[in-house]
């Protein structure tokens, strides 16, 4: 279910507030093999069924960044942010990337705000917790806690 708010209040009052997790997202292969052209990572454990199955995975696995990348999309899902003038992503605190995701799993994003603080210029700083979880797997596919700007 997506939390809604509308301005800086509502921002502020987010502090500690866990956002529950997305739908279920599968991580196909076409989705691998477009990110590996897109970054010219060409890894045969990324783009290569037939030798990463004899690999240390069983099969092809999803990259890192990937995953990193998809919590974009995800995050929509957990928060949409209306009523201010300028959001952007400030950047990551924290990033670990504890298992792989092999390409067929689904996965799923789960967030929590750890904080709101007040910046210059009449904004917010938004910082969230982060874990895409695997379905069926005890290890997350990726930790990490986001910083996001957001200003009216």
């Amino acid at each position: 279910m997506t939390t809604t708010v509308n301005g800086i209040a509502e921002l502020r009052a987010l502090a500690g507030r866990d956002l529950g997790h997305t739908d279920w997202l599968q991580v196909d292969q076409d989705r691998v093999d477009t990110f590996a052209s897109a970054t010219d990572d060409h890894q045969w454990i990324h783009v290569d069924p037939e030798r990463a199955a004899a690999g240390p995975f069983g099969g092809t696995i999803a990259h890192g960044y990937l995953t990193l990348a998809l919590l974009i999309p995800l995050m929509t899902e957990l928060l949409e942010v209306s009523g201010v003038r300028m959001s952007l992503n400030y950047g990551l605190d924290k990033v670990r990337f504890p298992a792989p995701v092999p390409v067929g799993a689904k996965i799923r994003l789960r967030g929590t705000v750890a904080s709101v603080e007040d910046v210059p210029g009449d904004g917010v700083q938004l910082t969230v917790d982060f874990t895409v979880e695997i379905e069926g797997s005890a290890k997350p596919a990726c930790v990490a806690r986001a910083v996001y700007r957001h200003y009216t």
